[in-house]
C-alpha cells in the first residue's frame, strides 16, 4: 500500500492545486465586471458535451488497456506491446463517427437549445476540438497509469489544462484578446495542446512504442476484448451522459438558459474540491487492482477498498462542511455576481451524492478490473433509466435550478447502494468500518461547533477564523482517533520534512 498511499498523496496534491487554480478561474469568470453568466455558463457546456462525445468515441479503450495490461506487459517486450496503438486508432474512429453524429443531428441541436441558449449554437462546432483534445487525452492517461505515471498525468489534467485557461482569461483581462469570439476558439484547443504534452514526454522517455504488427497476446484474447470493450462502452455512455445530463437539461428548459447554467456550474465546481483526491486515488489504484485481479489476490482487493473508502470520506466530509460553512459569505465577500448567490443549496445536494460516492470507495474500478464488468453496462444502464426522467421532470416541472442535484441525489444512492451489495455478495468485500460513521459524526460535530458561534460574521476574516478552527478541530479528531492507517505515516512523514520531531500518537 505505500506505493498506492504515495502517488496518491503526490497526486492528490497535484489536484488541490490544480483546484486552487480552477478556483482563481472561476473567481475570474464570475466577478463583477467578468465574463457575463451566459459566457461562463457555455464554457461549462463545452465541458459537458465533450465528455459526452469522449464517451462515445473511446469505445471502452480506456477499460480495455486497463484489463489487458498486465497481460501485454507480463507476456510481450515493450516494444511488442501494441494495445496502445489499437486503443488510439479504434477511439480516434469513434471520434469520426461523433463528427458524423454531429453534423447529421445539427439542426435538432438547433431546435432544442436556440431559444434558451443561442451562444452554444453559435460555437456548436468549436466543441469538437475540444472533445477530440479529450479524447486523446484520456487514453493516453490511461496507459501512463498503467507505467506508473499517475503524478504526471494529474499534473496536465488538473495544472496545465487549467494554467492554459488562466493564461487566456488574463489575456482577455489585459486587452490582448478583445473579444469573447476568439477566446472560446482558443480555448477549444486547451485539451489538445495537453494530450500532444503527455504523448511528447512518454515518446521522449521511451515508455510507449506504436506497432502495427498484431501481437500473440491480442491474438489470443481478441474475443474476449471486444465483449469487454462491448459492454464496458455501454456502461460508459451511459454514466457519462448521467453526469450531463443535468447541465444539458438546464441549458434546454430553464428560460434563463446558460445564464443558469453558470450558477449550476459554480455549485458544481466548489463540491468539486469534495471529490479532489479521488482523481489521485483511482489513478494508482488501478494499476494494483488489475495485478490483484490477475494473482487472484483478494486479501489485497480488499484492502485497497477499504482505505479507498475512509481516506475518500475523511477529504469529503471535511471538505463539504468547510464549504458550506463559508459558502454565503465567500460569495459576497469575494464580490461576485449576486445571481450566484443560488447555487448555495444547489452545492448542499451535490455536495451530499459526492460524499456517498467518496465513502464507497474504489468500487467502480474493482468491478471494471474484474471478470464480471459486465455489471458495469448493467448499473450504468439503470443509473441513466433512473437519472434521466427524473432529472428532466424535477427540473421542467417542479424544483428548476435544484432538480438535477436532488435527482442526482436520489439516482446515486440505489446506484452506488447496488454495487455495495454485489461486491458483498460475490466476493464478501465492503468498504465500512466504525471509523466510517466515527468520520461523518466528527465532521458534523467540528461543523456545528464553528458554525454557531460566527453565523452571522462575514468578511475575510470571519472566513479565515471560521476555517481555522473547523480545519483544527477535524483535523485532531481524524488524527487522534486514528480514523485512517494511511494518516498516522502521512503525519509523521510531515512533521520530519518539516522539521519538527516525531511525535508519537
Amino acid at each position: 500500500m505505500s506505493q498506492i498511499r504515495r502517488q496518491s498523496i503526490i497526486s492528490s496534491v497535484l489536484v488541490y492545486i490544480g483546484f486552487a487554480i480552477g478556483l482563481l478561474n472561476t473567481y475570474l469568470f464570475t466577478r463583477e465586471g467578468g465574463f457575463s453568466k451566459e459566457e461562463y455558463g457555455l464554457i461549462s457546456i463545452f465541458i459537458a458535451i465533450s465528455s459526452l462525445m469522449f464517451a462515445v468515441a473511446n469505445l471502452g479503450m480506456p477499460t480495455y488497456i486497463y484489463k489487458f495490461f498486465p497481460y501485454y506487459n507480463d507476456n510481450l517486450k515493450p516494444k511488442e506491446n501494441d494495445s496502445l496503438t489499437w486503443a488510439l486508432l479504434v477511439s480516434l474512429l469513434g471520434f469520426c463517427f461523433v463528427v458524423w453524429g454531429g453534423w447529421y443531428y445539427k439542426d435538432l441541436i438547433i431546435r432544442k437549445f436556440g431559444a434558451n441558449s443561442p451562444q452554444l449554437v453559435k460555437y456548436y462546432f468549436w466543441i469538437f476540438p475540444f472533445g477530440l483534445g479529450l479524447t486523446l487525452f484520456t487514453i493516453l492517461e490511461a496507459y501512463a497509469w498503467q507505467l506508473k505515471k499517475a503524478v504526471l498525468t494529474n499534473f496536465l489534467r488538473e495544472i496545465q489544462f487549467r494554467l492554459l485557461a488562466t493564461f487566456l482569461i488574463v489575456c482577455a483581462g489585459i486587452g490582448w484578446i478583445t473579444e469573447f469570439d476568439l477566446f472560446i476558439k482558443l480555448y477549444s484547443f486547451t485539451y489538445l495542446i495537453i494530450a500532444v504534452a503527455l504523448l511528447a514526454v512518454l515518446l521522449m522517455k521511451r515508455e510507449i512504442h506504436l506497432t502495427w504488427q498484431v501481437s500473440r497476446v491480442t491474438r489470443k484474447f481478441y474475443k474476449k476484448i471486444g465483449t469487454l470493450i462491448s459492454f464496458v462502452f455501454g456502461g460508459t455512455l451511459v454514466y457519462a451522459l448521467s453526469l450531463i445530463f443535468d447541465s444539458l437539461v438546464i441549458a434546454a428548459v430553464l428560460p434563463e438558459g446558460l445564464a443558469a447554467v453558470a450558477v449550476f456550474t459554480l455549485a458544481q465546481n466548489m463540491a468539486s474540491l469534495i471529490q479532489a483526491p479521488q482523481r489521485g486515488i483511482v489513478s494508482a489504484s488501478i494499476a494494483a487492482l488489475s495485478q490483484a485481479w490477475k494473482d487472484k489476490n483478494l486479501d489485497k482487493i480488499n484492502q485497497i477498498y477499504k482505505q479507498s473508502s475512509i481516506n475518500q470520506l475523511i477529504f469529503a466530509c471535511g471538505m463539504f462542511a468547510l464549504i458550506w460553512l463559508n459558502f454565503t459569505d465567500g460569495i459576497v465577500t469575494f464580490n461576485l455576481q449576486a445571481a450566484y448567490l443560488d447555487a448555495r443549496w444547489v452545492f448542499f445536494f451535490i455536495g451530499l451524492y459526492r460524499i456517498i460516492d467518496m465513502g464507497t470507495g474504489v468500487n467502480a474500478q474493482i468491478i471494471a478490473t474484474s471478470t464480471l464488468w459486465r455489471f458495469e453496462f448493467y448499473t450504468g444502464t439503470l443509473l441513466l433509466l433512473i437519472t434521466l426522467p427524473l432529472t428532466y421532470v424535477l427540473t421542467k416541472f417542479y424544483l428548476g435550478i435544484l432538480g438535477p442535484p436532488i435527482a442526482s441525489l436520489i439516482s446515486f444512492c440505489i446506484y452506488n447502494g447496488i454495487r455495495y451489495v454485489f461486491l458483498y455478495r460475490k466476493f464478501k468485500l465492503q468498504p465500512f468500518t466504525h471509523a466510517t460513521w466515527k468520520t461523518m459524526l466528527l465532521a458534523a460535530g467540528c461543523y456545528l461547533l464553528c458554525y454557531f458561534p460566527f453565523h452571522d460574521k462575514q468578511g475575510l476574516g470571519w472566513m479565515i477564523l471560521r476555517s481555522t478552527l473547523f480545519i483544527a478541530l477535524y483535523g485532531t479528531g481524524v488524527l487522534y482517533g486514528q480514523l485512517s492507517s494511511d494518516v498516522k505515516p502521512v503525519w509523521i512523514t510531515l512533521r520530519k520534512r518539516l522539521g519538527f520531531p516525531a511525535h508519537q500518537v
